[in-house]
């Protein structure tokens, strides 16, 4: 292997140079538990009221509407099962949609076995939920709707101001899973009429192991993690204070630089695409590459099995995917793909390419050249 090109950000990213630089004294000299009374101790206090109000300020929120968690998958599950359970004598209806991540759909199904009732919603060929299905889903009992604002699978957008609209209109809590989405859009969850946020701190180059739940001051929600009193008694647990540094200055630097990087991310798709389309016969570009993310490609390339073509791109050093990283170890085809209405072999054959900071033009050649000799050679098998 004579290079490395990564091309999985929507897996995880690397940790950014200056994210890094804020977190390492808290790793040896400014070491002290949060929750003491001591000098050392308070600095760790200070760093995390600091990273709180740099997520606050991203978010467009009030600081005390922010929860440090240790993913973006806790961060789901503490706003869903917090949400619902804290809600149950009001209702027991939730909406949700087919292509969440599985963050959201097993905690759904663990609420459905609480008793609880779930709609699935459908989604069109572009991954987008249609709004009036939402609306006649919506029962006297409905106390909590769940869709993400942009997926991880193949990078649509969903319509989340409008879906916060009818929310609040219905008086319904709004919760999106926007794991994906920060760093790519702005998000002003009093504007998109949004009640509940999830985030990730490894998906725009914090560290992993860190995320963040916001949830608006007026819902009820139980805590999912019992003990201490940390995170205003509501997510016990000593903190992570080196991540937690980590998540607020990434998220502070991904703001800053959101639209410039959206162009460079963009023209590189853009660049790659092209490649693709006038060098490979049978590709299926999947949802609309005008309402996606940025860096996110999702092909189904027609007489290729996609695991066999990710260990043939493997060994040429180009790290892609077929799918969300949390679910790779599956054989069976995405929940995403087959609820946007691909055929199970074309599902078999879609590979996920998300593109990233430090990616070149250099490299979109290589993948491009790559990608058509691979393709060429598996099918003459």
């Amino acid at each position: 292997m004579e290079r490395l090109v990564y091309c999985d950000y929507s897996a995880t990213t690397f940790v950014k140079q200056e994210v890094l630089r804020e977190m390492l004294p808290y790793f040896s000299t400014n070491f002290g538990n949060a929750s003491a009374v001591y000098s050392i101790a308070r600095k760790s206090r200070e760093a995390i009221d600091i990273s709180r109000k740099k997520v606050a300020l991203a978010l467009n929120c009030n600081s005390d509407e922010v929860y440090f968690t240790a993913s973006g998958s806790e961060a789901d599950n503490m706003i869903l099962l917090g949400i619902a359970r804290a809600n149950k004598n009001k209702g027991r209806h939730i909406i949700t949609s087919k292509i969440e991540h599985l963050a959201v759909l097993n905690t759904c199904k663990e609420l459905e076995r609480e008793g609880f009732e779930v709609t699935y919603l459908n989604v069109d060929k572009n991954g987008i939920v249609n709004l009036d299905e939402l609306r006649n889903s919506i029962r006297d009992d409905t106390i909590l709707i769940s869709i993400m604002m942009a997926n991880n699978e193949v990078g649509v957008i969903e319509p989340i101001k409008e879906i916060g609209d009818i929310a609040r209109q219905n008086n319904i809590i709004f919760h999106t899973d926007a794991v994906q989405a920060v760093g790519h859009i702005i998000i002003d969850v009093n504007d998109m009429n949004i009640d509940a946020l999830s985030i990730s701190a490894h998906k725009f180059y914090g560290p992993k192991g860190i995320g963040s739940a916001y949830i608006k001051r007026n819902i009820d929600f139980d805590p999912v993690i019992l003990g201490g009193h940390q995170e205003h008694c509501k997510r016990a647990g000593t903190e992570n204070v080196p991540g937690i540094v980590g998540i607020g200055k990434a998220i502070e630097i991904a703001n800053l630089n959101l639209e410039d990087h959206n162009y460079n991310i963009s023209c590189l798709r853009d660049c790659l695409l092209k490649e693709i389309k006038n060098n490979i016969d049978g590709v299926i570009i999947n949802a609309d590459i005008e309402n996606k993310l940025p860096g996110s490609i999702s092909l189904s390339i027609d007489g290729v099995d996609s695991r066999n073509l990710l260990l043939m791109l493997d060994m040429n050093g180009i790290c892609v995917s077929s799918g969300s990283a949390c679910n790779s170890n599956s054989i069976a085809p995405s929940h995403v793909l087959t609820a946007m209405g691909l055929s199970l072999k074309q599902a078999l054959s879609t590979i996920r390419i998300t593109l990233g900071d430090k990616n070149t033009m250099e490299d979109i050649k290589y993948i491009a050249y790559v990608l058509k000799n691979v393709v060429i050679n598996y099918r003459k098998k």
